[in-house]
């Protein structure tokens, strides 16, 4: 028996590590695909609840041959993720068979289709995909070993199609936790503020095209198998390039949020199950945003929101993301009274310059938050909460190093957690102009305080872009703190007029100390963090600050439009502010 492009892969099913383990389980998908999940289970015959996951990295790809570097510095920093477990079943974003096995639960990996064992055309976040998962989990819930109940747990893109799919409402997801997990596919994935940015098109191939189905004996092998992980046919190169959208490509046809982009991206109305969701305050470029519009918005009655710090594959595995993750679906899949019960609606380690400190609260944004305005002062370059009195214009080269406004050193510790927007008068000698904004801080001495991010170990306290034909905003969404720009336009600039600029800010979390500076750079291109950059091992991607997440595709900023010279205007009708959720003590 065959399956279309694929040789038949036989199922098999064995007991090792104290595990049922069902290799390449089939589950044929309503247009007739048979994706390929491998399912860990307890060896007794009783009924389990489910941590389903359906994602493209391979399933049978160890996430210490997969991403070494990531899983050095994991270990390195973290040693209990070492402990209890072998580490042989470990894959990227995912959790350990071997932790979560043993304590009640039967794990289900798919390959997604395209990808690993599973052929088909590979389409990310598609409505395809989506539908594939949901039927997954209905599958998985028929299984006489499931107890009924489907939880979806997972990192990034196991986070993003959980958002997606929790709008179909499958009868057995019972709940998700989505850790890291973009939302919005055109504000929070590919265009910050109008601006393409260049992750999916160096992601797709470093971290899913060299697993996708196909691939065969050109792929990696699986350490426990000794399987293809991408196979097992082995398919010509042009055959490979059909089976995979271009991202690139479909971005580059896409610039404004159409049909294609909401397809893509969770309805909050619609999502109504049970959730945890993990943000990374230094994630900027992909998850944070995500994370907390899911909590805000969505119509789910029992939601929880968690918000660290660290590297994007950091506080999953660690004890403490493994415990809490445990608690939220023992409560849910399992009815233990664990303690779920107490949890605090919020739960936030708030970012000092040297440490996090836990705390609960009970809402996002903060009730108690003291939105303050922080003026940009052109004579000398500062923010000062009182406006300033000058008219002026202030030029930068597009492409340089653009403008640094900064505070006096503080008097005393300030607290900013929250959103944050800026109100900006631009101008250009070119008919549009792009904007980055970067929120920074200072010690004493003038050294930049930047933190490890999710993507790269210099990140900066908080990054807002804008493209100034996109700055048409939705009154209905937006907010003094978060402005919502429409996207389903271009306003070109006429060269030299200023228009005003609302820009998010994405939500941040920083403690800064008395004697500290806060600031405000006003760039019209990526942040660079000064002097030389790091090398990690493994790491293909320049560390310049923000990771991956750069925006300098020359089709979508060419430059003779976006390398001219923009100007900050100021006069008694505007007065460019930043406006910050500044945070009492409780």
């Amino acid at each position: 028996m065959a399956q279309q492009g694929n040789p038949w892969v036989e199922e098999k099913t064995e007991i090792r590590d104290g595990m049922r383990v069902q290799w390449d389980a089939p589950i044929t998908a309503s247009d007739g695909i048979v994706l390929r999940a491998d399912v860990f289970r307890p060896p007794d015959e009783d009924r389990y609840p489910v941590i389903l996951t359906y994602g493209p990295y391979g399933k049978g790809l160890a996430f210490q041959e997969g991403n070494k570097a990531a899983w050095e510095i994991l270990t390195r920093l973290h040693s209990e993720v070492m402990e209890g477990s072998s580490n042989k079943y470990q894959v990227f974003e995912l959790v350990d068979p071997e932790k979560w096995v043993p304590a009640g639960y039967a794990l289900v990996r798919v390959d997604s289709r395209g990808t690993g064992r599973s052929p088909g055309y590979i389409d990310f976040w598609s409505p395809r995909e989506t539908q594939d998962l949901y039927e997954c989990i209905e599958w998985s819930a028929a299984q006489p070993w499931c107890n009924g109940k489907v939880g979806l747990n997972g990192i990034s893109y196991f986070a993003m199609n959980a958002w997606q799919v929790a709008c179909l409402e499958p009868p057995h997801l019972t709940a998700i936790c989505a850790w890291e997990g973009a939302g919005d596919f055109y504000r929070d994935t590919t265009r910050h503020g109008g601006i393409m940015s260049m992750f999916l098109s160096t992601w797709a191939p470093r971290a899913v095209l060299r697993v996708q189905h196909g691939l065969g004996e050109r792929g990696p092998r699986s350490t426990v198998t000794g399987e293809q992980v991408a196979g097992p046919p082995t398919l010509p190169e042009e055959d490979l390039a059909k089976n995979c959208i271009d991202i690139d490509a479909w971005i580059l046809a896409h610039p404004f949020d159409d049909a294609a982009y909401r397809a893509r991206s969770p309805d909050w109305k619609k999502v109504k199950v049970p959730f945890l969701s993990a943000a990374n305050w230094g994630g900027m470029g992909l998850h944070p945003r995500g994370n907390f519009d899911g909590y805000v918005h969505s119509a789910s009655r029992q939601k929880w929101l968690e918000a660290h710090g660290g590297a994007h594959w950091e506080s999953f595995y660690t004890a403490y993301g493994e415990k809490l993750q445990k608690k939220f679906f023992g409560h849910f899949l399992k009815g233990e009274r664990a303690g779920w019960e107490e949890q605090p609606p919020v739960l936030l380690q708030v970012r000092h310059v040297d440490r996090f400190v836990e705390r609960p609260e009970n809402e996002w944004p903060l009730a108690r938050t003291r939105w303050t305005k922080f003026y940009l002062h052109p004579g000398d370059t500062s923010l000062a909460t009182e406006p300033p009195a000058a008219s002026a214009k202030l030029d930068y080269e597009a492409l340089g190093n653009g403008l640094l406004f900064l505070t006096p050193p503080l008097e005393k510790e300030v607290e900013v957690t929250g959103p944050v927007a800026a109100k900006l008068f631009v101008s250009s000698n070119t008919c549009d102009a792009d904007v980055f904004l970067v929120l920074r801080v200072f010690a004493p001495d003038g050294r930049e305080i930047t933190f490890r991010g999710s993507n790269d170990p210099r990140t900066p306290v908080g990054i807002g872009w804008l493209r100034a034909s996109h700055r048409k905003l939705d009154p209905r969404r937006s907010r003094p703190y978060q402005p919502y720009h429409t996207h389903d336009e271009a306003q070109p600039l006429t060269p030299g007029e200023p228009v005003e600029l609302d820009v998010e800010i994405w939500p941040t979390c920083i403690v800064v100390p008395a004697g500290y500076r806060i600031g405000l750079a006003v760039r019209g291109r990526d942040f660079e963090h000064p002097g030389p950059q790091p090398s990690i091992p493994g790491v293909p991607y320049s560390l310049t600050g923000v990771g991956p997440f750069l925006h300098t595709h020359p089709k979508d900023r060419p430059p003779e439009i976006f390398g001219g010279t923009n100007s900050l205007h100021f006069d008694a009708a505007r007065k460019p502010y930043m406006l910050l959720p500044l945070i009492p003590p409780k």
